[in-house]
């Protein structure tokens, strides 16, 4: 009696652990079977999703040790391969249901997007368990059948935290925060899950305030919360309050995990911050982690340093297709046109698959190096290739790629052969500034209208276009149509950090303190070489 327990329980283990080889080797050897091995075995083959292998051990095991559990499992296990017909001719043939063969096939229902189905099968259940009653309401919440599930909830006959945590969650994640707060207000035990469900609610919809005054109030903080109060904060570009709360959830003695040294990261808005937050991965001990390491690769290069970038892409052992795309696209945005060709050759070589990103990247770099031919045969590769279906943005590039080397004609060709749903202001725009610098007056005009067309907001940018091809007329008409449409050019900004001080500076503005020693700077250093180089175009351009 012994060994059959005893075996039973590494069978069970091993199928746990999606050891199925060392499960099967031990059933194989058991010289009696009792029904708790069969089914442990079973669900096994389910969980790694050889269907056909359960099925047959099932038609195997005696009828005898075939209980309720075991027939649930079943369910459960053609329900998590999709098989939803099989699971409940399953549910069907079993003589005795327990509550929870019921949810199970109730939750299949759900998780298949059968939510009529699934309310049928629970209305004829014999007896509701919480658990049921709260599948059911999750059903309606997820498919946006709010006024079902606030029905369902209101007419159970009793509720336990679990019950009000759901409704309170499932009208914050559809928007309904105001109603949300209305239950969480009701909530007679509110438990961690629904505190932090309605402090998430208030932070995606950038309320800080209001999450802020939740956050002080809760008795018990998990690492869920702290990430929530970090991620709103990161978010909405409030790096200070970002950090304060991280330092406040080390004090609090709660470990951060890996989505609270991203959330951490998103929010760096200067190479200070970046440095920052990477010296306390590397306290922490999660300098190993793939997805964070991706992330602080694109943090340091969207704040300029791509050497730091590449110090970390270097160190990390387990990159992925995101990883090298990372770092491409780092190479690609920084002008190292050729250093992001040769990471990506070395990407083909470690044998992952680039997607729609890093075809961006590459394309891109393509387009800063001038390499024409290349790019034409990496957009032709996409499509062949790796079956990826080119986006308006790699056509733009594309485009772009052509248009800067005076393949004006070439480029239009692309855009009259696009897909249709694939034309948009980004191509045309691109076409437009192949026009302007390489000819093509005659084209201006009609690109232009169909520009403004699309995008109305390329008023300024075709302004331009008509300013360096010399029509005038044009340029003072578009001008005078910006003003009576009251179009407002959003304008562009710098922003550098010095001594631990960010300064952001905007196109025309004068409100900076030290405003007249950056415009002499500007004048006795950018001018001039803007007129050595004999940029019109560049002028003009600063003017609009």
């Amino acid at each position: 009696m012994k060994n059959i327990v005893a075996d039973s329980a590494m069978v069970h283990a091993y199928a746990e652990a999606g050891r199925i080889d060392r499960a099967e080797e031990v059933f194989d050897k058991m010289p009696e079977r009792n029904g708790f091995a069969w089914t442990s075995l079973i669900s096994g083959y389910f969980k790694l999703g050889r269907v056909d292998d359960a099925v047959e051990l099932f038609g195997r095991m005696p009828d005898r040790e075939k209980s309720v559990i075991t027939w649930t499992n079943v369910v459960r296990g053609f329900a998590r391969n999709g098989l939803l017909d099989e699971a409940r001719c399953a549910f069907d043939r079993m003589s005795l249901k327990n509550d929870v063969a019921w949810a199970s096939m109730i939750k299949a229902y759900v998780e298949m997007h059968q939510v009529d189905e699934a309310f049928k099968l629970f209305q004829v259940m014999p007896q509701h368990n919480l658990y049921a009653w709260s599948i059911m309401i999750c059903g309606f919440m997820d498919h946006d059948r709010i006024n079902e599930a606030r029905d369902l909830f209101d007419s159970m006959p009793w509720r336990n935290a679990v019950s009000w945590t759901t409704i309170v969650t499932g009208l914050a994640r559809n928007g309904m925060t105001e109603l949300a707060r209305e239950y969480f207000n009701k909530t007679p035990n509110k438990d961690v899950p629904a505190w932090n469900a309605m402090i998430a609610a208030y932070t995606n919809e950038g309320r800080m305030f209001e999450a802020g005054e939740l956050f002080k109030l809760m008795p018990t903080r998990n690492v869920v919360t702290w990430n929530a109060m970090i991620d709103g904060y990161s978010k909405h570009r409030q790096e200070d309050e970002a950090f304060q709360h991280f330092i406040l959830m080390l004090r609090s003695c709660i470990r951060p995990n890996e989505r609270t040294l991203t959330s951490l990261l998103t929010s760096c808005g200067g190479i200070l911050g970046v440095l920052q937050a990477h010296g306390l991965i590397v306290h922490l001990g999660f300098e190993i982690e793939t997805s964070l390491t991706n992330t602080l690769i694109t943090m340091y290069y969207k704040s300029g340093d791509v050497t730091s970038a590449r110090i970390a892409f270097q160190c990390l052992e387990a990159k992925d297709a995101v990883t090298w795309t990372a770092m491409i696209t780092a190479y690609s945005n920084h002008g190292f046109g050729k250093l992001a060709l040769q990471t990506f050759a070395q990407m083909l070589r470690t044998g992952h698959n680039p997607d729609q990103i890093t075809f961006l990247g590459v394309l891109s770099a393509c387009n800063h190096a001038g390499f024409v031919k290349k790019g034409q045969m990496l957009f032709d590769s996409m499509t062949r290739g790796y079956g990826l279906e080119p986006t308006a943005e790699h056509y733009s590039c594309l485009v772009d790629i052509l248009g800067r080397a005076g393949l004006v004609k070439e480029a239009m060709k692309v855009v009259e052969e696009m897909p249709p749903d694939k034309y948009d202001g980004v191509v045309l725009g691109a076409l437009l500034g192949a026009c302007r610098l390489h000819g093509g007056d005659g084209l201006i005009d009609l690109i232009g209208d169909e520009l403004i067309e699309l995008e109305p907001a390329n008023y300024a940018f075709l302004a331009n276009a008509y300013a360096a091809s010399g029509k005038w007329d044009k340029f003072s008409q578009l001008r005078k149509t910006m003003k009576e449409r009251e179009v407002k050019k959003v304008p562009g900004f710098s922003q550098i950090d010095v001594n631990g001080k960010r300064h952001v500076i905007f196109a025309g503005d004068r409100s900076h303190p030290q405003m007249n020693e950056i415009y002499m700077f500007l004048h006795d250093n950018l001018i001039p070489q803007l007129q050595d180089f004999g940029s019109k175009t560049a002028k003009l351009s600063l003017i609009l």
